[in-house]
């Protein structure tokens, strides 16, 4: 089970500076490196995003080495070369539309541990996890994809709170994504891809719509 990092280990632990000032960036600084246990570190921070019936569906393909990504490098449209060939590392996020199999898993673990009774354990099982054994591909990979877009987001916001910069990417040969890393793209459904590093120059300041024409109240 996963054994979440404390926030001392933030280098910025500033909630309105690490939500509201996050911005997109497209090119690094080359040499910056970042070591693999805090890139662990992000990705524990990043999975405690929230996930339909605790199910967790994601998974995380790092690539960290010149070997990854240049392998992340052959996903890629062009126009977003300057991320993987600048960037410390790119993770790729996934979803898992198999993750029910291993769900009894977690809930024993809390039963385990006292956080849960058996009987809640049991109804958890009678309840939720049927839908997920019954369910059709197509609901599967939507549940997947909802479960790892939070923990895209949630994996942008921990990396600017460990210092670094980011950038979500969508633009690659998603049909491509699974059996480039050697995973069952029946099982794997490619999500998002995150540049992270630091920024070699200030990032555009985008324009936001005013939440007020995008909100509707009733």
């Amino acid at each position: 089970m996963v054994k979440m990092t404390t926030e001392a280990q933030f280098s910025n632990n500033d909630f309105q500076d690490v939500v509201l000032h996050r911005q997109s960036v497209r090119k690094f600084d080359p040499t910056v490196k970042i070591e693999l246990a805090e890139l662990q570190a992000m990705i524990d921070e990043a999975t405690s995003a929230p996930s339909a019936c605790n199910l967790q569906s994601w998974h995380f393909v790092v690539a960290a080495s010149d070997a990854g990504k240049a392998k992340a490098k052959q996903l890629l449209m062009p126009f977003n070369y300057p991320q993987v060939e600048t960037c410390s590392v790119m993770i790729f996020i996934l979803g898992d539309t198999e993750s029910h199999l291993v769900y009894r898993d977690v809930w024993n673990k809390a039963c385990e541990d006292g956080r849960i009774s058996a009987e809640k354990r049991d109804q958890i099982f009678k309840t939720f996890l049927p839908l997920y054994e019954n369910a059709s591909p197509a609901f599967l990979k939507m549940d997947a994809t909802i479960d790892s877009s939070m923990a895209a987001m949630q994996l942008l916001l921990v990396a600017r709170a460990h210092g670094y910069d980011a950038n979500p990417i969508a633009g690659y040969a998603a049909d491509k994504v699974a059996v480039t890393f050697d995973l069952d793209p029946q099982r794997y459904v490619p999500v998002m891809a995150v540049a992270i590093g630091k920024a070699a120059a200030e990032p555009i300041t985008t324009t936001r719509y005013a939440g007020t024409e995008v909100t509707e109240f009733i």
